[in-house]
């Protein structure tokens, strides 16, 4: 028997289907749905899934980059037709 990494709840394997497991063969927690990865067979151990964290860390540095690339500062969008200065 095994637990969560991340809620602590134990996680219940067919005989069946742990016959057909490998080590990193990817696993769904029914307690709280985190990503985990069969970290060992004998004992029975689960690790979070590092790869999901680490597209979640790239899709917000994305984000970042693409935040301040959009200058608000930009002399594009203020054109000076001289209008302000008519005295």
């Amino acid at each position: 028997m095994a637990t969560c990494p991340e809620c602590d709840i134990e996680i219940e394997i067919d005989e069946t289907d742990l016959e057909e497991m490998e080590v990193g063969d990817p696993w769904v927690c029914e307690g709280c749905a985190s990503n985990l990865r069969l970290a060992a067979l004998d004992p029975l151990e689960f690790d979070v899934d590092d790869e999901d964290e680490d597209e979640d860390e790239d899709e917000e540095k994305e984000g970042v980059e693409d935040a301040e690339s959009d200058d608000p500062d930009s002399d594009d969008d203020d054109e000076d037709d001289g209008d302000d200065w008519d005295e």
